[in-house]
């Protein structure tokens, strides 16, 4: 039986003593061959015969497909916008929480010029770690900043070709206000197959969300956060906005920050039951701290953040706009895969859904990647039974193995 080390290089390999969540239950004692980069084999027990190639021992812990983070800004000190090199370190980073995909969130710097150069420079980055699914453009076409310094004005169709061509090869994924002025119009333009538009940091009217939906947007990315509450229309009526407006649309799929403090879990749970069990994502909308121990930390915009708890979230310290206020999350894929399970009182198969194949579908890769089905990509991770990453692959290839980090 070889070694770990083996995989780091081969994308070819075969797990044994695991129990695989599969989207139809969980399949104990199985035996999962990936050949080229891609799942070949799923079947119960262990092999008849010596397989070809590495042979990974499960332990008896849980393989589940890799999770995909559709909203981050950082992890262990890096932050995806400051540089090509810090993107590729998060990169890196990301995989010991069994992210195997993930949308780095980049906001606007205030003008639109510089914002395309930054573009350009980040879309030369490689993925030694999870695999870069695109970009998500926060800031750009907002209303409210909430904790983005600065927001550019006069948006226009030529700006959003313009940064779709400086995203290439990846994804330009926008997120937007419906009461931004023409946004409308602009949507379909932002909008393609695979390439979803996000609605977020929104005061809008329940009818401006209802036109933006229906020019396209189709995804609400930390839904709840920096989506204010419109007010009473008068005592006793209970106004309504865009949450409301989001909730009632079906083909609207949502994600949430689930650290225990962004939202409140009765919010999630409600949103599943008006959604269903796959149009609800996880989300870790991460600060430079995830994955760090508490302390202060340099943060986006120039000030600096403080962390109070181990997996907290980012507080915006004395030297920042709005002392105390939120700035992205301390959330890990794996934490938060963890917190849908004690504080939703979900199953694993439901929470690890939430993690992985929804967000997969939210991105058009549903019939490719966020399951474990034969011709898969080999995206994986094994868990312990305390649900904490041993070993994770992207595309069949090693990107974390704990065993030998723990030594």
């Amino acid at each position: 039986m070889t070694g770990m080390g083996d995989t780091m290089a081969s994308s070819s390999f075969t797990i044994i003593n695991a129990a695989a969540v599969l989207p139809d239950g969980i399949l104990e004692d199985c035996l999962v061959r990936c050949a080229d980069g891609r799942i070949a084999e799923i079947k119960a027990g262990a092999p008849s015969a010596m397989a070809d190639g590495c042979i990974v021992d499960g332990h008896g812990g849980l393989l589940v497909p890799g999770f995909i983070d559709l909203h981050t800004h950082g992890a262990r000190g890096h932050l995806a916008s400051d540089s090509r090199e810090e993107l590729e370190a998060m990169s890196a980073a990301l995989a010991r929480y069994g992210v195997t995909g993930f949308l780095p969130s980049v906001c606007t710097l205030g003008d639109p010029g510089e914002d395309l150069l930054r573009m350009r420079e980040l879309s030369r980055a490689k993925s030694p770690g999870a695999a870069i699914l695109g970009f998500l453009l926060e800031g750009h076409f907002l209303a409210l900043t909430g904790a983005i310094p600065s927001l550019p004005g006069g948006q226009s169709l030529a700006q959003v070709r313009a940064l779709i061509e400086a995203c290439s090869p990846y994804k330009a994924v926008f997120a937007i206000s419906p009461e931004v002025p023409g946004i409308c119009n602009l949507i379909p333009a932002m909008a393609a197959p695979g390439v979803p538009v996000f609605l977020t940091h929104t005061a809008a009217t329940w009818r401006q969300t209802e036109e933006a939906i229906a020019a396209g947007a189709r995804h609400a990315t930390h839904f709840y956060d920096v989506f204010p509450y419109p007010g009473d229309r008068e005592t006793g009526v209970r106004g309504c906005g865009a949450v409301e407006a989001v909730m009632a649309d079906r083909s609207v799929t949502v994600d949430f920050i689930l650290d225990g403090e962004h939202v409140e879990p009765i919010a999630v749970k409600m949103a599943l039951q008006c959604k269903g069990p796959d149009k609800v994502c996880l989300i870790t909308d991460a600060n430079v701290n995830a994955g760090m121990p508490p302390g202060r930390y340099p943060s986006l915009g120039g000030y600096h953040v403080d962390v109070l708890h181990d997996g907290g979230p980012a507080r915006i310290a004395e030297d920042g706009p709005i002392p105390g206020a939120l700035s992205g999350s301390g959330l890990t894929m794996d934490r938060a895969v963890r917190n849908a399970m004690r504080l939703l009182g979900l199953d694993l198969a439901q929470a690890v859904r939430m993690a992985s194949a929804n967000p997969a579908a939210v991105l058009g890769l549903s019939k490719s990647k966020g399951s474990i089905l034969e011709g898969y990509d080999a995206d994986l991770v094994m868990l312990d039974r305390e649900l904490n990453v041993e070993l994770c692959w992207t595309g069949g290839v090693c990107r974390y193995d704990g065993r030998v980090a723990r030594g």
